[in-house]
């Protein structure tokens, strides 16, 4: 499935927990009719859980489910979907540990959830949000430890949708979903790069992943400035990149030139 996420509300983030946010949580409601037998009302999304687990029901009821925990079937919406459904089904207290592979006849996110709700991200400094008011013992507090101490300092941008500041080592780097078709972002990016307006700021375009169907640029920005400080370029970059993905004119010899030379510094996710 080339956009799994298409048609769910914020899809941008779907795709920013699916791949590049190390550490968040947005709620979901199922649609009218949709939930299943004894399913709570909301259910929490999580990048990541323990042991990369699909999902985990835990003794007061709350389900959580991961999204980066693999595609077993080529199609994540309809993986998640399944995890869904048999984390709420699992017994209180017990995580799901594998899922099996989806059918075509499995249902899909947007089959499932409610399409009006909004699906508001929240960043976490570290996984605390896995064990909630639990006790651990010392293997699980060593545990958490270590994912803790792998967490990316992650700041979601306001100035753009799906737009983060990383620090990574001694290096800081804005990455940012865009929500157009993977082709449309890629020229649009090609026509800024082309006329010399692709720099962030004074950060640099160091290339593109590709994931989900859509585009996510990364730009390497100056490592002693602090995220808040940089709000006004990507509001800049935002409304360059609508205008340039806007257009309907073909590319010139140059456009061409530098989309090809984007594609070739792309790299697909998953």
């Amino acid at each position: 499935m080339a956009r799994p996420f298409e048609g769910l509300p914020n899809e941008t983030d779907w795709v920013a927990m699916r791949e590049i946010v190390p550490a968040a949580t947005a709620t979901v409601r199922f649609a009218e009719g949709r939930a299943p037998e004894g399913a709570p009302d909301e259910v929490t999304i999580a990048t990541v859980l323990p042991l990369a687990w699909p999902g985990l029901h835990r003794e007061g009821g709350e389900v959580l489910v991961g999204i980066q925990s693999g595609n077993a079937s080529g199609d994540t919406s309809r993986d998640i979907a399944q995890a869904i459904a048999l984390t709420c089904a699992a017994a209180p207290g017990s995580p799901v540990e594998t899922l099996p592979v989806a059918s075509v006849d499995s249902p899909r996110l947007q089959d499932v959830l409610d399409l009006e709700a909004p699906f508001e991200m929240q960043l976490h400094e570290g996984f605390e949000f896995w064990v909630a008011e639990a006790d651990l013992d010392a293997d699980g507090k060593e545990s958490l430890e270590r994912a803790n101490e792998s967490v990316i300092p992650t700041v979601k941008l306001q100035a753009a949708p799906s737009a983060f500041w990383c620090r990574i080592g001694d290096r800081t780097y804005v990455r940012w979903v865009l929500p157009f078709a993977e082709d449309a972002a890629t020229d649009a990016l090609a026509r800024l790069h082309a006329a010399g307006r692709s720099h962030l700021g004074e950060g640099r375009l160091l290339g593109c992943f590709r994931s989900s169907g859509l585009l996510i640029p990364v730009w390497e920005v100056d490592p002693s400035a602090e995220a808040a400080e940089f709000e006004d370029a990507v509001a800049a970059m935002r409304t360059a990149i609508d205008e340039a993905a806007a257009s309907t004119d073909p590319l010139t010899a140059a456009e061409r030139g530098a989309k090809a030379g984007l594609t070739n510094r792309q790299v697909t996710l998953r």
